[in-house]
């Protein structure tokens, strides 16, 4: 365990050896351990008494107005973030003062959630984890874990699947030599995905959607979609990547200086160059489409994804294949911000919420499904 000191106050050990912080330990069997996001919810119906385990991703020392000292630390966990204060009249300030960015540690307490001020923490405990539960913070929890496992396996399925040579080596390769950085990637930093393992959810949900879109669209080559959603966003691995003992993300100096579009057909490209070394690219040669042309084809995909060029886009979609996928990733991003949206807005009126940035307006409750009569008895 990590030690903070001999100046850390009113401290208590239950008998595990797990240091506390606060007025009275909140840890007990009956304390609900749960994830940032599910923290929010059930925050946002009243009062919520639970546990989280976090990540510190940031922590500073500020002032009020009145100049009243207090600590701020910002806590991450694989979905969320949240933010807890310890003023200076607080048993857990001096504990917040040795913390650094890094460290994990359990907030436990009672929690109530306002429009103006987010969620708010009350009588909160700290103390660091053990290995063992920094172990688990950091794989995830189950549900979150065994879906993306899941995305993963189907993103692998389909590009086995692949019928051009080319483009399933490229696949292929990609997956071998990326796997564990790609499954660490958030898709974005904010709005849609903006957690660890993000990005293996973004690409499993479009290949599902570019898989069903070729179906009503024959005319689409599906070979090319399906790496193409693939290859879109790889540049996150750079732009939006995960270190293996943490939930912050970084910035890396490749991402700031060439975004993930540039990095996507960089990656591509040193793919292909690798791939023409080998004895299996030999017998590519009399293939139609030609192998440059693939190529190229491919990587208009990737430089044009985001549709137009006000957009980041270095071009704008001029094949079929392209305006398609510029669609699906839209689409599924606004998908992900609308289910992310109504766990987190604030109610204003009943089936009624606030907006949540960058979507266009107050959200409303979605209709129903239809239930048949007979379905109900």
């Amino acid at each position: 365990m990590t030690s903070i000191g001999a100046t850390a106050l009113h401290r208590w050990t239950n008998g595990e050896g797990l240091s506390y912080v606060g007025g009275r330990s909140l840890t007990g069997a009956s304390m609900d351990l749960l994830t940032i996001t599910d923290l929010k919810r059930e925050a946002q119906q009243g009062r919520a008494e639970a546990r989280v385990h976090a990540q510190i991703e940031a922590t500073a020392k500020k002032d009020t107005k009145d100049g009243k000292p207090f600590r701020e630390l910002v806590l991450a966990d694989a979905q969320g973030k949240m933010m807890v204060r310890a003023w200076s009249d607080s048993p857990n300030y001096q504990f917040c003062a040795e913390l650094e960015a890094g460290m994990f540690v359990e907030v436990a307490g009672e929690f109530t959630f306002s429009a103006n001020f987010g969620l708010d923490a009350k009588k909160w405990t700290i103390r660091y984890l053990k290995d063992a539960e920094r172990e688990a913070l950091l794989a995830g929890p189950p549900e979150l874990r065994e879906r993306q496992d899941a995305d993963y396996d189907f993103i692998a399925q389909n590009v086995s699947e692949i019928a051009d040579p080319r483009l399933k080596a490229l696949g292929t390769i990609f997956l071998n030599d990326f796997s564990d950085k790609f499954r660490r990637a958030a898709a974005a930093r904010n709005n849609h995905h903006a957690r660890r393992g993000g990005l293996v959810e973004h690409t499993a949900q479009m290949m599902r959607s570019a898989i069903a879109i070729c179906g009503a669209y024959p005319q689409l080559n599906r070979d090319l979609l399906v790496a193409g959603v693939l290859f879109h966003d790889c540049g996150k691995l750079w732009e939006n990547g995960m270190p293996e003992d943490g939930f912050a993300m970084g910035f890396d100096e490749r991402g700031e200086l060439l975004g993930h579009i540039t990095i996507g057909a960089e990656v591509a490209n040193a793919l292909w160059r690798k791939l023409g070394a080998t004895e299996e690219a030999k017998a590519w040669a009399g293939l139609q489409p030609a192998s440059e042309d693939v190529r190229m084809h491919l990587l208009h995909l990737i430089v044009a994804h985001h549709g137009e060029l006000q957009f980041g886009s270095p071009a704008v979609p001029k094949t079929p294949e392209a305006q398609a996928l510029h669609y699906i990733d839209n689409l599924d991003a606004k998908m992900e911000m609308f289910a992310a949206g109504y766990g987190k807005a604030a109610a204003l009126a009943p089936r009624v919420f606030e907006r949540v940035w960058p979507l266009p307006g107050n959200l409303i409750a979605p209709l129903p499904k239809f239930t048949p009569p007979e379905a109900k008895e």
